[in-house]
């Protein structure tokens, strides 16, 4: 039988608690001052759709790298990342929106990254069955919109513009929809071996109006982190809508606010 959402998430809630006291004072350690930040896209993307963001992140003085996701398998992706982290030069920030949550926590334990952004992002834990975690909360939207040709997954026009990116103006997001890269259905069933939050500072932007990922799921994953947290009145896809605040969170993970 299915537990009851409420009552799950009140006890999982109260499991995060111990998780957090557990690891001690590491999520609430300050990051090390940083002036590299690594950003890394989702499903239904490329690393174009940080360009509001690195733009920003520019003008403030930091060195920015977007990765371009493979979208393959979860091995693949994060050696992606971990390719581009090897180049920095010193502490490094790392960012990811969406799926690359998944990415973010694998991943981040390179030991160039000083610091964790999530931003609706999925943040599991070590061995953690996301899907699985997903579903004891409200399925969203989005998830109907998905379909497949073969292996390769895509978000139709009508879930990206309503349930993906609702909250941008409609020639905005046709665009984005225009250059959203197919995902293989193998990337989903992707398990992460390590869960970087648990030893490195760790924030987390939760959309409010998220058709995505469910919000209460982002502020459990952001709870059971200890992660320092803002909420966003956005879509899934705040780092566009939203980029002023997406921005001056990852400015204070690289320490330099």
């Amino acid at each position: 039988m299915t537990m009851n959402r409420r009552a799950f998430s009140v006890a999982l809630a109260a499991g995060a608690v111990s998780l957090i006291s557990s690891r001690g004072m590491a999520a609430r350690t300050p990051p090390a001052l940083a002036r590299n930040v690594v950003l890394v896209h989702g499903l239904f993307a490329d690393g174009s759709c940080w360009s509001e963001v690195i733009a920003r992140l520019q003008a403030a003085g930091i060195n920015v790298t977007a990765v371009q996701n493979p979208l393959t398998t979860l091995p693949e992706a994060v050696a992606s990342a971990e390719r581009v982290l090897a180049q920095q030069d010193g502490p490094t920030v790392l960012v990811g929106h969406s799926f690359a949550g998944m990415i973010v926590t694998e991943a981040g334990m390179h030991p160039n990254v000083s610091a964790l952004v999530y931003v609706a992002a999925r943040a599991p834990d070590a061995g953690e069955d996301y899907p699985a975690l997903a579903k004891t909360f409200s399925t969203p939207p989005a998830t109907a919109g998905i379909v497949f040709n073969g292996d390769e997954g895509r978000l139709s026009e009508i879930a990206f513009l309503r349930d993906f990116a609702g909250d941008l103006p409609e020639a905005k997001s046709r665009v984005l929809y225009a250059v959203q890269q197919p995902f293989q259905k193998a990337l989903l069933a992707g398990r992460t071996t390590q869960a970087a939050w648990r030893s490195k500072p760790s924030f987390y932007a939760v959309s409010t109006e998220d058709r995505t990922i469910d919000p209460d799921l982002e502020r459990f994953m952001a709870k059971r982190m200890g992660a320092k947290t803002i909420e966003v009145k956005a879509s899934h896809l705040s780092l566009i809508s939203k980029p002023d605040e997406i921005t001056k969170l990852i400015l204070e993970a690289t320490g330099r606010t």
